[in-house]
């Protein structure tokens, strides 16, 4: 992947998740405790999740060919996206379905120390791969707050994982509740209610993750502020005389293309306005780290007799 952040936040939390999973797996072989097999299972949901992360990085590195031109940046986004479809039915609706079946059909918690052992010993562990992911996070995050950076973010693989360890970590709090309440009272709806509310939490961080993802996957353009550089950058040199529209669009976490119809003087030959648009690319580049694909149109500007503008294209199209 083009960030090691987001590669050592991923095995921080892949490591972590498959020593957990096992853990809360034998505890619920001896305990009983649903909530811990709604938690061990929400664990093995994470790894399998971790592991897709970095397989879609690594298909996103294949050379751009014949047939996808563009490369294959949008590989990110879609592991990611199957991600958000893993957490949702593995994770949340498994341990909805648990939870209402324990509610139904309840049954003694046995051993109850060694569930709780397992879920204090987990939520020590999951705080450590929340912290690396939000560490590795905050170069790219900068000002903006944290929702903001999900929201916004074009790498999908660190909002993933800070989403999946944010979820686990209330997950097994709701679990050490649950479980807590069952062990003190006897009583094993407390259980069932835990198992239900990480259910609940799962499905709400997967629509979330899902519907970000999915944005990444239509399509979406620059921010406001790259694209305002980016106005800049073609305006600085003044070889246009103005911009008569824009398009940006991302094909990858680190990609975005530029497309532009640029104003230029009627009276310049084509040698002049090919070397102003390898000027005006260089700077855009320079402006805007992402912007590696760049198609600048060059076209003549002239008012109508009712004050607006038309264009009159000329030969030079699509130059890079």
């Amino acid at each position: 992947m083009s960030t090691s952040g987001g590669t050592r936040a991923i095995v921080a939390a892949l490591l972590a998740n498959l020593g957990i999973a096992a853990t809360k797996f034998v505890a619920f072989a001896f305990s009983g405790a649903s909530s811990m097999l709604a938690e061990a299972i929400h664990s093995l949901a994470d790894s399998i999740n971790q592991i897709l992360l970095l397989v879609g990085g690594r298909k996103s590195l294949k050379v751009a060919d014949t047939k996808h031109p563009f490369g294959y940046g949008r590989e990110r986004y879609v592991y990611a996206f199957v991600v958000s479809i893993i957490l949702f039915t593995v994770g949340g609706v498994f341990a909805l379905y648990e939870g209402y079946e324990k509610l139904l059909h309840p049954h003694a918690l046995e051993v109850w120390w060694l569930p709780m052992t397992v879920l204090a010993v987990s939520i020590v562990l999951e705080s450590f791969s929340l912290r690396t992911a939000l560490r590795e996070a905050a170069p790219a995050k900068g000002a903006a707050s944290w929702g903001s950076f999900i929201r916004h973010a074009k790498a999908p693989e660190l909002p993933v994982v800070i989403l999946e360890d944010t979820a686990a970590l209330l997950g097994l709090i709701f679990a050490f509740f649950g479980v807590g309440l069952t062990a003190l009272t006897g009583n094993s709806v407390f259980d069932a209610i835990g198992t239900m509310l990480i259910g609940a939490l799962l499905v709400v961080v997967a629509i979330v993750l899902g519907i970000e993802t999915k944005a990444l996957l239509v399509g979406e353009g620059a921010s406001a502020g790259d694209v305002e550089a980016i106005e800049v950058a073609i305006l600085a040199g003044n070889e246009s005389e103005n911009i008569i529209h824009m398009k940006t669009l991302y094909l990858g976490p680190d990609e975005l293309m530029v497309g532009a119809k640029l104003a230029f003087s009627p009276k310049k030959n084509l040698a002049t306005v090919a070397s102003e648009i390898d000027a005006i690319e260089a700077r855009i580049r320079a402006a805007v780290a992402s912007a590696r694909i760049i198609y600048i149109e060059p076209d003549v500007q002239r008012a109508t007799k009712k004050g607006a503008t038309d264009t009159d294209t000329i030969v030079l199209k699509g130059l890079e």
